[in-house]
């Protein structure tokens, strides 16, 4: 690939714990132009600095180094970011964490906002379903900034932030490249990509970016038969329609213009455009239960898929007053996703222990299937404004500040539909729903922030940062049953009219606001050119949001304040970097399931995580190697009770409630591992004129909890840890390369998350399925991948 004349750095870098490892090979980004590649540059602190001047744990993947690690979506970058944990349902539905900070959420639309804010680019992508699960390529590099970033980054990167960076237009010339992979998936079938990229110098002040791309991930879960009789009306289902080997493929396919226009040698204008859309099909999980006889296996009864659209426009100015440096952007991204899921196994339970089929009639009395479904559409607007101003950087006291903005809704319908049921237990408006949700979420957020350096000595800096923000949030519309089903939720609740298009009346609006300040203050030591070393003290927050049970009071932000020392060293070849931490997390938003299956979300107590982070990164000749590991002891320090109070005292009821204890202090959070590491080797050589290389990475996770909660950790059970291996092999030329890989070389069959559809008390046991309990299904990694890719540049 060609090189980018403006800000240029190593791509091959992997940066992990603000530390770099480098590859030789093209050099691709935008960053300032380097002589050695220890010199690399980040924007993580919304200006530009070497990676090692930052006191903040940064780990980074640029271009071509994302391209040797078969980073092709974002669940891939998660296995080499020690500090993150990812969890998914499915492409699209992935929720991030850093350092432990997990509660245990459900990503229920109605929910929390995730605790980890995602960018592209400028403009926050954090949606409350999940990251947006973007192909991975022509990224300049992805900084993945531990710890809270709310200073900088505000709401939703309480516990840290992500940034996938693009690459940008360039106007020394036009070039391009074009890639192929065809591979197969173990127990599956065969799948590909086909990307590429054209920059297009339009005149020696603006130049043209124009990325290209489609996947397709081949199935690996098989719909194997099954069939099942309900026992109130004596009606037998069969799935035998719906049988299908490696049901689960996805094809992904988008595309990026971006444009750059130089006005002056001081002032820049960067629109862009970009969208996706996904088509999976079938779900990512296999089953536990005596229905099926061995791994990769799931029965079921309804069509289940999701398409995930969506699309961005952004544009940033930067320019110069005086010599202060002025930067506004601002953008706005719709999502649109629709899925079908099946729903049918929660109707097999309860029609089996309380006989709920009884209920579902048709018109004339009789008894119909219960099968049940769901179909839901949800359509996301997200605009934002930031404008911010920063002095220059090679003053002893240097200062960046500025407004923020954003806007955010999501318009939620979920369709619970039993086909064939009478139109006195049909939800209004609709064709056959038992249950409906159709409400609008409206999230707001205001703020102004600072960060102000000062030089103490040509050695020690203190940095001290604050941001004061409000949020107003909202939500609106109605859920639940007809009138004729339920005489006391659903249309029987309602006390207005109609407000949200497509539901029957409403019975639920309420909002919720607060203003309040976060701070941040580090200090840092430069004891040589080689070795830093710093201390900061930080505070990152989540804004709180409406209950949508309408007996339950809002529930408020929740705060997590960081305590961090880390060091970064480099002693010729080698590197040493880390920090040791510890972070505590207050008024936490616990969400889980209460009545009826309603998501509720309390404020329910505190917890403390300790750990540490450390990669140590060598380099001689043509061999690199790269360890990289963390550790994370997260408990929490006070009882969780359903209702919480000041003396966390789970036996005092509040009037007209119950109180319960849902998990005893020192319990550890759920979701993350104690322990995870990776380690990378590389070995670069001459073999007849070309450059030949081969690869090997290593990663492990730890065992962990499924659930904060002692009963439903023991009723699903904890994840197991697990260890992947991969390999690589390949020769490049000029201008094209080939590669022969393998991902997960050993089959591992790791579980990522765990979920049981069951009714409402009774479960089962995690190791099998009684005829009245539930069924049990596990998200696991993608089975061995073995492929082959090209690409060539022009």
């Amino acid at each position: 690939m060609r090189k980018i004349s403006t800000r240029l750095v190593r791509s091959g870098a992997l940066l992990l714990g603000s530390s770099v490892l480098c590859t030789s090979g093209a050099a691709l980004a935008q960053e300032a132009a380097i002589e050695d590649d220890r010199d690399i540059v980040v924007t993580a602190s919304k200006r530009e600095q070497n990676l090692q001047d930052v006191p903040l744990a940064i780990t980074a993947i640029g271009t071509e180094r994302l391209d040797e690690l078969q980073v092709k979506e974002f669940q891939d970058v998660i296995k080499f970011l020690p500090s993150v944990t990812i969890q998914t349902a499915g492409p699209g539905f992935a929720q991030v964490y850093f350092r432990g900070v997990a509660s245990g959420e459900n990503a229920n639309h109605s929910a929390s906002l995730p605790t980890v804010g995602t960018y592209l680019d400028e403009m926050p992508i954090t949606t409350i379903q999940g990251a947006l699960d973007i192909h991975a390529y022509d990224l300049a590099r992805v900084e993945a900034l531990a710890g809270p970033q709310g200073t900088l980054y505000g709401a939703s990167s309480m516990a840290g932030t992500i940034r996938l960076i693009t690459n940008q237009p360039d106007t020394s010339g036009t070039y391009g490249s074009a890639g192929l992979e065809l591979n197969s998936v173990a127990k599956g079938g065969v799948g590909g990509v086909a990307e590429g990229f054209v920059n297009a110098a339009l005149s020696e002040k603006a130049a043209l970016r124009l990325v290209g791309w489609y996947r397709r991930d081949a199935g690996y879960i098989d719909n194997i038969a099954g069939s099942r009789t309900y026992a109130t009306s004596g009606i037998t289902q069969s799935n035998a329609d719906l049988v299908e080997k490696d049901y689960n493929d996805v094809d992904t396919y988008g595309a990026r213009l971006a444009l750059g226009i130089e006005l002056d040698d001081d002032w820049t204008i960067r629109p862009n455009l970009m969208g996706q859309i996904q088509k999976a099909n079938g779900s990512f999980a296999q089953e536990r239960s005596t229905a099926v006889s061995g791994k990769l296996q799931t029965v079921q009864y309804n069509p289940e898929r999701g398409d995930d659209k969506w699309i961005q426009a952004a544009m940033t100015i930067e320019g110069k007053i005086g010599s202060w440096d002025l930067t506004v952007t601002g953008g706005h991204m719709r999502r649109k996703t629709e899925t079908e899921s099946d729903y049918s196994d929660y109707a097999y339970f309860y029609d089996a222990l309380y006989g709920y089929g009884a209920y579902f009639t048709d018109n004339n009395g009789n008894p119909v299937n219960p099968n049940q479904y769901i179909q839901g559409i949800d359509r996301y607007k997200r605009s934002f404004g930031e404008i911010r101003v920063a002095s220059p950087a090679d003053a002893r006291i240097r200062f960046i500040g500025g407004l923020f903005w954003q806007r955010q809704s999501h318009n939620i319908e979920q369709n619970y539909i039993i086909d064939g049921i009478g139109d006195a237990i049909t939800v209004t408006g609709t064709d056959s729903n038992i249950w409906l949700t159709k409400q609008l979420r409206i999230d707001r957020d205001y703020a102004a922030f600072g960060e102000i350096s000062f030089d103490i000595t040509d050695k020690l800096t203190l940095t001290g940062g604050g941001r004061v923000y409000k949020f107003d949030n909202s939500l609106v519309g109605f859920f639940g049953y007809s009138a004729g089903y339920s005489s006391r939720t659903g249309e029987a609740a309602c006390f207005a009219p109609t407000i949200v298009a497509g539901s029957p009346c409403t019975n639920l609006d309420k909002s919720t606001s607060d203003t309040d300040f976060i701070h941040k203050l580090s200090l840092n030591y430069k004891v040589n050119d080689d070795v830093m070393i710093y201390g900061t003290w930080s505070r990152g927050f989540r804004p709180g949001g409406i209950n949508r049970r309408g007996t339950l009071e809002p529930y408020g932000p929740d705060t997590l304040d960081n305590y961090e020392f880390g060091w970064k060293t480099s002693f010729g070849p080698v590197r040493f970097n880390g920090a040791v931490y510890q972070e505590d997390w207050n008024n936490i938003q616990l969400s889980f399931l209460g009545a009826n299956g309603l998501t509720e979300i309390r404020n329910a107590g505190i917890a403390r995580i300790r750990g540490i982070e450390a990669d140590l990164n060598y380099r001689a000749g043509g061999f690199t190697l790269n360890l990289g590991a963390s550790y994370n002891d997260a408990t929490i320090r006070r009882d969780f009770c359903r209702i919480a109070n000041d003396s966390f005292d789970c036996t005092i009821n509040p009037p007209g409630q119950t109180n319960a204890l849902l998990a005893p202090a020192g319990s550890r959070l759920p979701v993350t591992a104690k322990f995870k590491g990776n380690a990378i080797a590389r070995y670069e050589f001459p073999i007849g004129g070309m450059d030949g290389h081969i690869q090997f990475a290593v990663n492990h996770i730890g065992k962990r909890r499924s659930d904060l909660r002692p009963f439903e950790n023991d009723v699903v059970g904890n994840f197991k840890a697990y260890t992947t291996a991969d390999i690589s092999v390949g020769v490049k030329g000029e201008g094209w390369d080939a590669e022969l890989f393998a991902t997960n070389l050993f089959n591992s069959n790791g579980v990522i998350n765990s979920a049981v559809q069951c009714a409402e008390s009774i479960c089962g046991d995690p190791n099998g399925v009684s005829s009245t309990g539930g069924v049990f299904y596990d998200n696991i990694i993608r089975p061995r991948l073995i492929g082959i890719k090209v690409s060539k540049d022009f």
